[in-house]
């Protein structure tokens, strides 16, 4: 065989080992992006059930019949209802919302980012029509949510943790040699939301985080204002910064000052 001839075979293997590649990355981003968990055990909360787009949701309210409330978004592969004593401890004086996912925990269906973000706002209305002010907490895939619903909804705080600019930059950064940009189908690109955000906010880093680069947090920090506080943990990571009694006191910090009325009467955004 002529060295021609395998020259031109190493170049089309090539070519197919790419195109490959290429078609499984696409094929498997949900599973790299989504890691629904299934109901560990019924906590400590009182059950509810919110109507969504996607049919009925169960989920789970922390110390009900407060003024206020939080509604928590988890990471892609967290069970929220793991963060019930940790809400109870850290704000007492709030209702906590703690609702899965479609398709995590006992919630059908499959997790989508535009799924995702009508269930949410559906929540959120859930939740702001019994109580005087709604703040959010997001971490991680959570983060891209929380700016979403706070862009298109009223709220009075905003906390994000470990958030991001864009799920989709992160990927490029990951498989660079992929045309990732036609690839991915759930981008989560939080800094287009961030711009419309008039809250105050809090950012929780780890100092560490091995997952979401911290030049991904300050591009979107960049698009928030007012300036958002941020906190970071010394010698914590993506996955442990909760551990610290940093992370607990600096959200606690942060919900304690009053309510702003004007936040709690202005109009839907949509």
């Amino acid at each position: 065989m002529s060295l021609k001839r395998i020259f031109l075979g190493l170049i089309v293997a090539s070519a197919l080992a790419y195109v490959s590649l290429g078609v499984l990355l696409y094929a498997m981003q949900d599973a790299v992006l989504y890691h629904p968990q299934p109901l560990s055990f019924e906590p400590d909360a009182t059950a509810i059930t919110i109507p969504a787009p996607s049919g009925v949701l169960h989920g789970w309210v922390v110390d009900p019949g407060q003024p206020d409330a939080v509604i928590y978004y988890g990471g892609n592969g967290e069970a929220v209802e793991r963060d019930a004593d940790f809400f109870r401890a850290t704000l007492p004086d709030r209702s906590v919302y703690l609702v899965p996912y479609r398709g995590y925990g006992p919630n059908p269906g499959k997790p989508s980012e535009a799924a995702i973000e009508a269930d949410e706002l559906a929540v959120h209305d859930f939740v702001h029509a019994r109580h005087a002010h709604v703040s959010l907490i997001g971490r991680s895939l959570g983060t891209g949510i929380a700016t979403f619903v706070a862009a298109h909804r009223p709220v009075e705080r905003l906390v994000l943790v470990t958030p991001y600019d864009s799920i989709l930059e992160i990927a490029r950064a990951r498989y660079g040699i992929f045309p990732v940009s036609l690839l991915m189908k759930d981008r989560y690109e939080s800094w287009r939301n961030a711009d419309a955000i008039e809250e105050p906010a809090l950012v929780l880093l780890g100092a560490d985080d091995e997952v979401i680069p911290r030049a991904n947090s300050d591009a979107l920090i960049a698009h928030l204002h007012p300036k958002p506080i941020v906190v970071v943990i010394p010698h914590a990571g993506h996955n442990d910064l909760s551990d610290s009694p940093l992370y607990a006191q600096a959200i606690a910090d942060f919900m304690r000052p009053p309510a702003a009325t004007p936040t709690a009467t202005r109009a839907l955004r949509h």
